[in-house]
């Protein structure tokens, strides 16, 4: 059951902060923040930067603050950055990413630390200069141990952060992220693929609908060619090749997109005999690594792997390839006749593709075929191009001519612009960040879903498009009501009312049927009809209390859960432990019992009384206060004790006004001849002496001038408000409290304020007073 609690702001902000990969491909890393958490997605690096310049905008964001960083899978451009940033950084959160993910991570990162130029500048002989890295095999190590994993499905909660890994598709272990802070839901997608492929699961739909998209947009408004389109292209080029005698190099992630295609090429090369004594490299000093987790992490691919395990009793794995051969060193690679090689890296900066590139470059016989989305900057958007040379890695002064064909069949596993949009129509979220994309696609995807959605404009379905710039903060209103689970016994007495009510309404509804065939049949339907819609509205309700709706508890809140519980329930659903504070005064006042019974009379109309016997006195005013009186102490006047728990504003102000009567007992006239008389335990005279003393008391009272009793209400005011009261003149005063101001004419006993609650406890106050200061009757007529 829940209720909706009212909130004085209902309006939060949500804050987009992109320090990479916004109006850009490469070093992904965006930051969001709500209600005080923050969650920073990704770390990635720029593959065509090198040195701290390839990092994201890491100086413009205190990482500090980050409660917890999710990886979304290990591709350098999203979790290259990741050691630096837990090793030497402020940063101090946890770290997140999927079991298949992290068993990648440190290989793929130790790699490109020993391989490439881009995680240090260079030597003079072009090879990577271990002293320049900006980060160490040991900082990948240290940063491994404190990395925790999260399983597909499930859910983990840190600190009233709850988010939860879905398959994304794209890669081994890539995951989609569900974040919900406070009641905010944010999808995170990473790089994400909607097309299943030979090994792995196309990019789910997740269950809940998001407020928040922050999705990618690689390709833009562009369309990709069907998967068997794409894969008969690649075949038939890499046949035709190898029929004239030529070399196939194929740049692609040691980890990725060259499993899919590597199973592309096992099933082709089986089918085809002519082909079967060509051989086929994987070029990557990380081939058997890769190999090793691929066959460990089936189960978390899609059916089509997990059911060729199983046919026939086959135990081996589908990546034990038959016809496709490992090797970690150019230099061990017998180049003899036709061949087809994968090798890595992708964006051919560096390693055995970008060798082989410069190697084979020359000869019009050779095909380099890029399988993958190339980043601005980089070799592979270069070659693209066509260019008639390219420049040596070794040696900058050095141009090798290209004439190899190149041909662009990209495998990349993102979505295109109609996979993209039927994902967001099925997502359906009000607000959309793009990230991931060169500014240009990104514009053209940000217009086109902008023109799809151009109805809603301005209405409560109304979608709203982003695609900041990195380094600028993006700022998104969230408006909602806050809600609160009732529990406990407080929930138990809400759902047997509403049984109630609901079979109220199933009896009436039967009575109407009986009478369906009377002279008022037609009305009794009509009123049938009411009744029934009626019956049907707490079912409507869904177990949810209806607005308006009053409810008393203990209001507990939890990382932004709310509930409310009754207060014996408090324990067992919080954990949290209760205690009782009372407190407790001693007076003493020169009176006799009768006396101070007659004035708390005057002021609360009846009190309790518990005890009159020789030994003490207690009675109890309202249920709240007990007044307790010690006979058996020696001396004039009465030793009163006050008692009451301060568990609510008005038990403290009850307590207030009885321990101001009680001290201003003190100056009435009658008291003051009480207080000459000695106790005496003869009941019959002291019962003589209480009526006369209670008759020279109402004397008094009714004898009185105007002015003391002006000053007796002023009196109880002035114990009730403090020093809010101020005087202005005889027969006026004003209470200022917080914002409010109230006006008081003690001669005409009116009370003017802006505030109802004020005017209504001044004017209950100047009421009590006028009964104790004298009758009211009589003090109205005297005035």
């Amino acid at each position: 059951m829940v209720v909706d609690v009212k909130d004085s702001d209902d309006s939060e902000a949500f804050n987009f902060f992109g320090l990479g990969g916004c109006n850009e491909v490469g070093r992904s890393c965006h930051i969001i923040e709500y209600k005080n958490k923050v969650v920073m997605l990704d770390a990635g690096i720029h593959p065509a930067l090198s040195g701290h310049s390839s990092f994201p905008y890491y100086d413009e964001y205190d990482l500090s603050k980050v409660d917890i960083l999710l990886i979304s899978h290990f591709h350098l451009d999203h979790a290259g950055s990741l050691p630096y940033v837990m090793q030497h950084t402020n940063f101090k959160g946890k770290v997140f990413m999927t079991h298949a993910t992290k068993a990648v991570y440190r290989w793929l990162l130790k790699d490109f630390v020993r391989v490439t130029s881009i995680g240090g500048e260079n030597r003079n002989d072009g090879a990577p200069d271990a002293s320049t890295n900006l980060y160490t095999d040991d900082d990948i190590m240290d940063s491994f141990d404190r990395i925790e994993t999260i399983d597909y499905h499930s859910t983990i909660e840190i600190d009233g952060i709850r988010f939860t890994a879905f398959h994304a598709g794209h890669v081994l272990g890539a995951c989609m992220y569900f974040i919900e802070i406070g009641g905010l839901k944010v999808l995170f997608t990473g790089d994400f693929s909607r097309e299943e492929n030979r090994h792995l699961h196309a990019a789910e739909i997740p269950p809940t609908r998001p407020d928040i998209l922050i999705s990618e947009s690689t390709f833009g408004t562009g369309t990709l060619e069907p998967l068997p389109e794409l894969e008969k292209r690649l075949t038939q080029n890499i046949h035709a090749t190898i029929s004239k005698g030529g070399r196939v190099l194929m740049p692609v992630f040691a980890l990725g997109n060259a499993q899919e295609l590597l199973l592309i090429l096992e099933e082709y090369w089986s089918q085809h005999e002519d082909l079967q004594n060509i051989n086929i490299y994987y070029a990557s000093s990380l081939a058997k690594k890769c190999m090793a987790v691929y066959q460990t992490y089936t189960n978390v691919m899609n059916d089509n792997i997990r059911l060729s395990m199983t046919n026939s009793g086959q135990k081996s794995s589908p990546f034990d390839f038959k016809y496709i051969k490992s090797i970690k060193d150019v230099s061990k690679f017998q180049d003899f006749g036709p061949s087809v090689v994968v090798a890595s890296p992708g964006m051919l900066q560096g390693g055995v593709s970008r060798q082989l590139l410069e190697k084979w470059a020359p000869d019009p016989k050779n095909l380099v075929v890029m399988t993958g989305f190339s980043v601005e900057g980089t070799m592979a958007k270069e070659l693209l191009k066509e260019p008639h040379t390219i420049q040596s890695s070794v040696n900058p002064d050095l141009t090798i001519p290209r004439r190899l064909n190149v041909q662009d069949i990209s495998f990349a596993a993102h979505v295109d612009f109609q996979q993209n949009t039927s994902f967001i129509e099925k997502v359906q979220p009000s607000k959309i960040i793009l990230v991931h994309g060169d500014s240009v696609p990104m514009g053209r995807l940000k217009s086109a879903l902008l023109s799809k959605y151009s109805s809603r404009k301005g209405t409560d379905q109304e979608v709203r498009v982003y695609n900041p710039k990195n380094c600028e903060e993006l700022k998104i209103g969230i408006k909602g009501l806050k809600v609160a689970k009732v529990l406990g016994s407080l929930a138990d007495e809400q759902l047997i009312h509403l049984k109630e009510v609901v079979q109220k309404e199933l009896d009436k509804s039967s009575q109407i049927e009986e009478l369906e065939d009377s002279e008022v049949k037609t009305e009794m339907e009509i009123d049938g009809d009411e009744k029934e819609k009626e019956k049907e509205k707490p079912k409507e309700e869904n177990g949810n209390l209806k607005t308006g709706q009053f409810l008393s508890g203990v209001l507990v809140s939890k990382d932004f859960d709310l509930n409310l519980l009754q207060l014996q329930d408090l324990h067992e659903y919080t954990q949290l432990s209760t205690s009782i504070v009372k407190s407790k005064i001693n007076v003493k006042i020169n009176a006799d019992i009768s006396l101070m019974k007659w004035h708390l009379e005057q002021m609360f109309g009846y009190i309790n009384i518990l005890n009159d016997d020789e030994e003490e006195w207690e009675c109890v005013v309202m249920d709240v206060v007990d007044i307790f009186i010690d006979r058996t102490k020696t001396g004039n006047g009465l030793y009163i004790t006050v008692e009451w728990i301060n568990d609510n504003l008005m038990a403290d102000s009850l307590a207030d006004s009885v321990i101001a009567i009680l001290y201003s007992i003190d100056a009435s006239p009658a008291s003051v001849k009480l207080s000459s008389h000695v106790h005496s335990h003869n009941h019959t005279e002291v019962k003589s002496e209480q009526q006369e003393d209670i008759s020279l008391e109402k004397s008094a009272h009714a004898n009185s001038e105007i002015s003391s009793r002006v000053h007796r209400i002023a009196s109880l005011l002035e114990a009730q408000f403090g020093e809010s009261l101020i005087p202005e003149g005889d027969d006026k005063a004003v209470i200022k409290f917080g914002k409010n101001e109230a006006k008081i004419d003690y001669l005409n006993l009116t009370v003017q304020c802006a505030s109802k609650v004020l005017r209504d406890r001044i004017e209950n106050i100047i009421k009590r007073g006028t009964a104790l200061a004298a009758p009211l009757s009589q003090f109205q007529k005297t005035v």
